[in-house]
């Protein structure tokens, strides 16, 4: 077991160092951004079954922007810049790699849990109330 810097303890330490070594960094940074996707969608319908397409979109993509903007500011609160693993000629602390890195966490946690739920509770209590405010439409 492995504990990250924030409140999740690993089972398989070997997913949280994918998250941060770029072996499979990338692919699960895309599985975050689907888990979100995912979560919002759900919650939104459940409390309105009615909503358009249209209102739905609109309401993903100005998260997901939301989330970019901000994974970042909130990868580097967690110190992703000091443990990520990259080559010589990149630089750990360029916006890509510490938002890639930040949103590879939750990708692993999601496997390591095989929850979605998990992964999104746990990005929540980092990346916080915006996105919770947002869903509560």
């Amino acid at each position: 077991m492995n504990t990250f810097p924030f409140s999740y303890t690993f089972q398989d330490v070997e997913l949280l160092r994918c998250a941060y070594t770029g072996e499979n960094n990338r692919a699960l940074s895309i599985l975050e951004e689907k888990v979100i996707e995912g979560s919002v969608s759900l919650q939104l319908l459940s409390k309105d079954i009615d909503m358009s397409p249209k209102d739905l979109n609109r309401v993903i993509v100005d998260l997901s922007s939301n989330v970019v903007s901000s994974c970042v500011a909130d990868g580097g609160r967690l110190g992703l810049q000091k443990i990520i693993r990259v080559s010589r000629k990149t630089d750990s602390s360029a916006p890509a790699v510490v938002c890639g890195a930040f949103r590879a966490v939750f990708g692993a946690i999601a496997i390591d849990k095989s929850s979605l739920d998990s992964a999104v509770k746990v990005f929540l209590t980092i990346h916080g109330k915006g996105m919770e405010k947002a869903m509560a439409m």
